[in-house]
């Protein structure tokens, strides 16, 4: 698949020191739909905007359909779709022309038909002559999403989409980016929704502290997903694990007295059986035992927490 996208060794430093990206590499592929997943502060909203030419790299390089952002600076930006995070727009202006006006300004001529069909397919036809100041929050954020299409871009970003709004825009929102990876679109989204990225993305990004750490298939993080962990709450705590469980994918707790047991629901054996042979053998009697699945939140969660670990410890 075509590269469209390409980022590399991405660094933003502000006055004062503060690393907002850490040297990041990306390559983001013609038509996928890429989600990035990270906490406040990441650095989500930084990259986007480094992207798009709104903020300036402290170094590296990043190239959209082979322009450079900073050398062909016009040709990379007349590619790019974006709507932001902030919700900003003129308020005496109507909605059908604040939208013309936004695709006036990437020098594209006057297409009714298409800004039509963008506004009809967000719901906002029968708002087009209202002025924005009259919207709802809701509808002002589709406005945005309008102006963004208004050119046809190549690669849209969505910063936050779907965040405070209501279900129906989210519904709207999720057919019409399904329209436009159809027909070839990049799609770059960031959002705190983790159920959002598993629905629709093909690949899954965590970013936290300005370093992005795991850039995955969806399909691979779902087997992932296949992963259980059973947790064995033993009648005697335990200083070490036994050097006879050394071969069992074990972990022991903090309190010495549970064992937590990953193992794959899709192999041919699971390994439990021997398992419990095991603890018996090693006179470890077991109070109690429960089963959970690894979610894509939880797989999130530990990524960050370590990065964060490692950031304290250094």
């Amino acid at each position: 698949m075509t590269t469209i996208v390409e980022i590399d060794d991405l660094k933003k430093v502000y006055d004062g020191g503060f690393e907002a990206l850490k040297g990041g590499s990306l390559d983001i592929r013609e038509g996928e739909i890429l989600a990035l997943l990270g906490p406040n502060g990441a650095g989500k909203t930084t990259l986007i905007s480094t992207v798009c030419g709104i903020t300036n790299a402290t170094s590296g390089s990043v190239r959209v359909g082979g322009h450079d952002i900073v050398t062909d600076f016009r040709a990379a930006r007349a590619m790019i779709g974006l709507v932001p995070q902030e919700i900003s727009l003129e308020p005496f202006e109507t909605v059908i022309r604040a939208v013309r006006y936004s695709r006036g300004l990437f020098g594209c001529k006057r297409d009714d038909a298409h800004i039509e069909k963008v506004l009809r397919d967000l719901s906002l036809w029968d708002k087009r002559n209202a002025k924005t100041m009259e919207l709802s929050g809701g509808m002002k954020r589709r406005v945005l999403i309008a102006k963004a299409l208004s050119h046809q871009p190549r690669v849209l970003f969505l910063d936050e989409p779907t965040a405070g709004v209501d279900v129906e825009l989210r519904r709207d929102m999720w057919k019409v980016v399904a329209e436009l990876k159809a027909s070839g679109v990049t799609i770059i989204l960031t959002t705190h929704y983790i159920e959002e990225a598993e629905a629709i993305a093909d690949r899954i990004g965590v970013i936290s502290g300005g370093q992005l750490l795991l850039v995955e298939e969806k399909d691979a993080l779902m087997q992932r997903l296949g992963q259980k962990q059973l947790c064995i709450e033993l009648q005697q705590s335990l200083n070490e694990l036994p050097e006879a469980l050394a071969d069992f994918d074990l972990d022991l707790c903090d309190d010495g007295a549970s064992l937590v047991y990953t193992y794959d629901t899709a192999a041919e054996r699971t390994g439990i059986a021997r398992l419990i042979a095991a603890l018996t053998a090693e006179g470890l009697n077991v109070r109690d035992i429960q089963t959970r699945q690894k979610s894509l939140e939880d797989i999130f969660v530990d990524l960050v927490h370590n990065t964060g670990n490692k950031e304290d410890a250094a």
